[in-house]
């Protein structure tokens, strides 16, 4: 398994391309589509699926173009999914931004599915908080963690639909749990590990 970690957009959303065998899925193409299909193009990669962590305008904002390149079902958590088609419920008309839409999806999410994608499996983790939808999206020893968990940080709860008692319910219930050597692709900044998040993220001690 390889993993392409782009950051895209105003906000400096982190999309990720996970490869496997030329095939792949995309999980939050948030902007800069283009960018995203040169890649592929350039790896001659098929994509399976692309996947949402969450409905907010930066996480989902080429969702439209990558699936016009490549017709890949789109997948996001039933809570969120009424954000996508509207610019006032994703965020973007608050954050200021270009109204920003997707497609709605293909299939919709409740947490605890096991999906089979390139070869891989990728486990549905529902951890809400940061969005009542959210969710987080195992790979191996991977864990894509959108906005719950960030290096050194955890998820905004003074958005529209935010819950700081859910998020650290998520935190503490689902994502602490795993093996501390499990590897943290958070939706903004750099990676890490659990163990180092248990350790050293002051939002957690």
């Amino acid at each position: 398994m390889e993993i392409l970690g782009l950051a895209v957009g105003p906000t400096g959303a982190n999309c990720y391309i996970i490869t496997h065998n030329g095939s792949g899925i995309i999980i939050d193409p948030g902007a800069e589509g283009e960018r995203i299909l040169q890649i592929l193009d350039e790896r001659k990669l098929k994509i399976e699926a692309v996947i949402n962590t969450h409905g907010h305008f930066d996480h989902i904002g080429a969702n439209a173009d990558i699936k016009k390149a490549t017709d890949a079902p789109l997948y996001i958590h039933e809570t969120d999914a009424p954000m996508l088609p509207d610019p006032n419920n994703n965020l973007a008309v608050w954050a200021g931004v270009t109204d920003i839409s997707s497609p709605p999806a293909d299939k919709l999410l409740q947490g605890g599915e096991v999906l089979p994608f390139a070869g891989l499996e990728a486990t549905i983790l529902h951890t809400p908080g940061h969005t009542p939808g959210c969710i987080c999206i195992k790979i191996g020893d991977a864990l894509f963690s959108g906005d719950t968990l960030f290096a050194g940080s955890v998820g905004r709860t003074d958005l529209p639909g935010s819950s700081e008692t859910a998020l650290y319910k998520s935190i503490n219930e689902v994502i602490l749990p795993l093996p501390k050597h499990t590897a943290i692709y958070p939706g903004h900044g750099p990676a890490s590990t659990l163990g180092r998040e248990r350790r050293e993220n002051p939002f957690l001690l």
